[in-house]
């Protein structure tokens, strides 16, 4: 887990924003464990960076699992908080991932409609083909973007936001990602993670109204290199 805030990866950042390229294992906000959240090390960072001798303002925009590596969005300021809430919910923000799976889906090329349905206690969704008692419709796109030595590149895009969403509807297909032992993975990552990236998010600046893509790089791994 992170501690340091001089160990982050800031990959944009200007007077309302701030985007980071999270590490497995870093929370985005805080949580029962106790650990220091992706939160409160950004405001950290902000903190010292521009002297600030009073409170950081740092609003939490969306989350990334905690073994997802890749780009995270924080709010640097009141005004565009509600702003960027609101794009979410509209979603007019286009979020994309990369996942890497052992087990290439009969299809390259699909949309994945399941119902999810959450179990608390164990902290798993699990997928059905049709609706059931509490589920949720899940929807996402996906294609195969290459081909390698032992694992298939997906890019994905969702358009549902749902509990664990990529991770539960591709193990339905029989495609669980790499190292991810909860969803059937056969073996995990040396160092904890799942291979699943918040690969790049784009939309209009909330304030500035341009357009403004958001590109993060994948953890530094062999597998992850040749992707690139």
């Amino acid at each position: 887990m992170r501690s340091n805030p001089s160990n982050l990866e800031v990959l944009y950042e200007d007077n309302h924003l701030i985007a980071i390229n999270k590490r497995s294992g870093d929370i985005v906000q805080g949580d029962k464990t106790g650990d220091i959240p992706l939160s409160e090390i950004v405001k950290r960072f902000l903190k010292a960076k521009y002297k600030k001798e009073g409170n950081v303002y740092l609003g939490v925009v969306h989350r990334l699992d905690r073994p997802t590596t890749g780009a995270v969005i924080f709010s640097k300021t009141s005004k565009a908080l509600p702003r960027l809430n609101k794009m979410f919910v509209a979603k007019t923000v286009t979020k994309t991932y990369w996942a890497l799976v052992q087990n290439k889906p009969e299809a390259e090329n699909g949309k994945l409609i399941h119902w999810l349905k959450r179990n608390p206690r164990q902290n798993k969704s699990y997928a059905y083909p049709k609706e059931v008692p509490d589920s949720k419709q899940a929807i996402l796109n996906y294609s195969l973007r290459q081909k390698l030595d032992n694992y298939y590149l997906l890019e994905i895009q969702l358009e549902t936001g749902r509990h664990h969403q990529i991770r539960c509807q591709l193990a339905a297909i029989g495609s669980p990602i790499r190292g991810d032992l909860k969803y059937g993975a056969p073996r995990s990552n040396r160092d904890g993670s799942i291979s699943l990236h918040s690969r790049s998010i784009s939309f209009v600046h909330p304030v500035k109204k341009t357009p403004l893509q958001i590109v993060a790089p994948p953890p530094a791994d062999p597998i992850w290199a040749s992707c690139i």
